[in-house]
């Protein structure tokens, strides 16, 4: 096959989406502009969903490793199985907001959707700094504008400014450290830098240029110092762009962290950097958390502290603990994405996501508050549920690794520690939902898709979690 054939093979999945997204602006803007917001908002999600699986059966049917470019483009296990995950992920996300009332514009906003998506698939597979470096600013330009689709919310507008300044500021810096990394090694390759910086001696513009790439994807996860976005996007985002930012995101984020990782690992001073910004992305996160009274707030300042643990396993640096670090981003996101939906839920019917809208949710929806309380206790590590056994995976890996030997093993406790806190302010929302009095004595209005939907994905993370191996034979296998 040729160069341009092989491309191809490689690139089938966000080519598909790409058609996807111009078919759904054709059928919402020329064949049902007269047609309700609602029923364009459920076609519009519905060809979206589609379009998302049909990648997804492509990417199973024709997996394996292939490498482009002169391996700029890559496809093996553990980018198959990001992608993966991150079309399971959109779909889910299109399928949960198809109630959502946030725009008059329901085709653009599920065409920007799978825009995302695209620079989603390709951030995981790239290997190649200028590859890395537009993907990732696909995906964010993207995201901007779909934080501030919701025109009549000046929460949504505020957030969608912070989001894009700070992410301007962010890929600045990002672009100056992979410029001083190709003056350093004289190619934008990851296997070539890392072979490259394996080999040379430490020198002040390298050091510059590794603390302006953790800058860069620092932002990217939300990693504390660059973490401040976050908060106030998940708060003023529509729902189920929030949703998307914190599951699909993530899960490419940290796919590319691993492969950067990989390559920067040998320079002095990039797993510092790595520890730094995971201690205290931990520390903040969880201690930020305990003190707000907003869920989405609530699970924003979660989000910091998880990829504080994520950033942790990838200091560690070992096949074991990239490969915990992948199954935690795509459980962690699976389980967010169904904590989002449920907020998205009563926030619709109580108008707000403060813990008091929660009150009395076990008697207005058992199945919904149900569902709350797997997410929940997933997302703090309870077993039997999959949060448990990933954070296990991760810790064993850490403490299996060379790190143990340093930091290793002080950052494993004040990781448990981190999560022990998590279980307090995560107990707090389970609290109004279960003990608290109901303030309206109402059934809470769901729809059937919307609640099938949560039960599939707690069942999942339950599932998950008796029979873990289902996910360490999954990721070889895919490749």
């Amino acid at each position: 096959m040729s160069t341009y054939g092989n491309l191809l093979a490689i690139l089938w999945p966000e080519s598909i989406l790409e058609i996807a997204s111009l078919a759904i602006l054709v059928v919402d803007l020329g064949f049902m502009r007269r047609a309700s917001s609602a029923a364009r908002m459920s076609v519009a999600s519905t060809l979206g969903s589609f379009g998302a699986l049909t990648a997804l059966l492509w990417l199973l049917m024709h997996a394996g490793s292939m490498t482009v470019m002169g391996g700029a483009l890559v496809t093996n296990a553990s980018v198959v199985a990001a992608q993966v995950g991150i079309l399971i992920l959109t779909a889910l996300v299109l399928l949960l907001g198809v109630s959502a009332r946030f725009t008059r514009n329901p085709g653009e906003y599920v065409a920007l959707v799978l825009l995302a998506t695209t620079g989603m698939l390709l951030v995981a597979a790239s290997r190649d700094l200028l590859i890395i470096f537009v993907a990732l600013e696909l995906l964010s330009l993207s995201l901007y504008v779909l934080s501030a689709f919701s025109k009549h919310s000046a929460a949504s507008s505020e957030a969608a400014l912070k989001y894009y300044l700070f992410g301007g500021m962010s890929a600045a810096f990002m672009l100056f450290g992979f410029s001083y990394l190709y003056g350093i090694t004289g190619t934008t390759r990851l296997t070539a830098i890392a072979a490259s910086l394996a080999s040379a001696s430490l020198t002040p513009i390298t050091l510059v240029a590794l603390v302006l790439v953790a800058v860069g994807l620092g932002f990217k996860v939300a990693a504390v110092p660059f973490h401040i976005w976050a908060p106030d996007t998940y708060l003023g985002a529509p729902t189920p762009v929030a949703a998307l930012i914190a599951s699909g995101s993530k899960v490419a984020s940290f796919a590319v962290l691993i492969a950067v990782t990989a390559a920067l690992a040998p320079a002095w001073g990039w797993t510092e950097t790595l520890l730094w910004m995971a201690g205290t992305s931990i520390v903040l996160g969880n201690l930020a958390a305990l003190v707000q009274s907003s869920v989405r707030r609530i699970l924003a300042y979660s989000a910091i502290a998880h990829a504080g643990y994520m950033l942790l396993g990838i200091a560690a640096h070992t096949l074991a603990s990239d490969q915990a670090v992948l199954l935690y981003a795509l459980t962690y996101a699976l389980t967010t994405v169904g904590a989002f939906a449920v907020v998205a839920i009563v926030e619709r019917d109580a108008g707000s996501d403060r813990l008091d809208a929660f009150a009395g949710l076990s008697a207005r929806s058992p199945l919904l508050a149900a569902t709350l309380m797997v997410f929940l206790l997933s997302l703090a590590g309870i077993p039997p549920l999959v949060g448990f056994w990933v954070k296990f995976q991760m810790f064993a890996s850490v403490l299996r690794s060379p790190l143990a030997a340093s930091w290793g093993i002080g950052m494993v406790i004040l990781a448990i520690a981190g999560s022990a806190v998590s279980l307090y302010y995560y107990l707090q929302v389970l609290k109004r939902a279960w003990v608290a009095p109901a303030a309206v004595s109402s059934r809470l209005a769901i729809q059937p898709r919307e609640l099938l939907l949560l039960l599939l994905i707690a069942i999942t993370v339950i599932l998950l979690g008796i029979f873990p191996g289902w996910l360490l034979q999954w990721i070889p296998m895919v490749g």
